[in-house]
């Protein structure tokens, strides 16, 4: 599997869409009801406009131009969710001396799922926090997620159960990893 990475732009909005809901229909339903996911995919798993004017989300593109995974981090406080989610954002700036970066909303195709492309789209993502002076990170990983990040060095810290809509919440893992200044 060959891909590349880069920055998303405006132009990739629709293309993420439909990436995010193949990822979490084809790989999240083990671990929440049709229903959640149904309800997350209007709100909490819609696209953080914020991400892509800051710059810090990518696209992994595949060998024939189509959009394989997504994902990034973010120097604001919002922890998880998009335009569209039910909680309140919080688009305050992070400070790198004090705060953690926030990976945010890694998707990945299912025909490229456990190929290694959450992983590079992860360590792309850490290494431009660590860019931009962070030294710690945190993110709301699904529940589908905390094997990988749990194996990338990430810790789990609590659970909190997240409002979707339509009555329905779904279960999303507070996870944090520290830097060692060797990276």
């Amino acid at each position: 599997m060959k891909v590349s990475l880069r920055v998303a732009t405006e132009n990739d909005l629709a293309a993420i869409r439909e990436l995010i809901v193949a990822s979490v229909r084809g790989l999240q339903a083990g671990d929440y009801s049709a229903a959640q996911i149904d309800a997350a995919l209007k709100t909490v798993f819609t696209i953080d406009s914020r991400l892509i004017a800051d710059r810090t989300y990518l696209v992994a593109m595949d060998d024939d131009g189509g959009l394989a995974g997504c994902g990034g981090w973010s120097k604001r406080k919002t922890l998880y969710g998009g335009d569209s989610q039910v909680e309140h954002a919080e688009p305050e700036l992070l400070d790198p001396a004090v705060d953690a970066a926030k990976v945010r909303a890694i998707f990945v195709h299912p025909k490229y799922a456990r190929k290694g492309l959450g992983s590079l789209i992860l360590e792309a993502a850490e290494n431009a926090a660590v860019e931009a002076g962070f030294r710690r990170l945190e993110m709301g990983s699904t529940l589908t997620g905390v094997a990988l990040y749990s194996l990338k060095g990430y810790r789990e810290v609590g659970r909190v159960c997240v409002p979707v809509g339509n009555g329905e919440e779904i279960e999303v893992v507070r996870m944090i990893k520290d830097l060692d200044d060797s990276r």
